[in-house]
């Protein structure tokens, strides 16, 4: 087991594909950028964009609710990570564009298998959550 405060080398942790197995990395601030409210939805509106980006005013209707300032600090964010291209026209008025790069595409990759977990257990899930909120402690 790796002490949770060890630093480590990304290369360590890669091994051979056989040797491959879940293992516990130490916090990099990765888990908490996906795990983030908007994160998800921002990356997976990205990869539906015409031509491959959007504008900022386009993704902020696509993705919803979320207000200007979360969208601004989440593509932020995300910029840099790497998972996301700033694109910048001085125009009048200036546009701006985003796009995903290729560690934005792998993030999505990497998801779709937990979201096919979801998609099989959410009932389950569901129903415990159900379950467990009707016991009085």
């Amino acid at each position: 087991m790796i002490p949770l405060d060890e630093q480590i080398d990304a290369d360590t942790l890669r091994g051979s594909d056989t040797d491959r197995q879940f293992r516990l990395i130490p916090s990099n601030g990765i888990c908490s950028l996906v795990g983030d409210k908007w994160t998800v939805p921002v990356l997976w509106h990205l990869s539906h964009a015409e031509n491959y980006r959007y504008r900022f005013s386009e993704l902020k209707k696509e993705v919803g609710e979320i207000t200007q300032r979360m969208l601004t600090l989440t593509l932020r964010n995300l910029e840099r990570e790497g998972f996301v291209i700033r694109h910048y026209y001085p125009e009048v008025p200036p546009r701006v564009e985003y796009e995903l790069t290729e560690v934005g595409h792998g993030a999505l990759r990497a998801l779709e298998p937990f979201n096919s977990w979801i998609q099989d257990n959410l009932n389950e899930v569901k129903a415990n959550r159900q379950a467990y909120d009707q016991v009085e402690f």
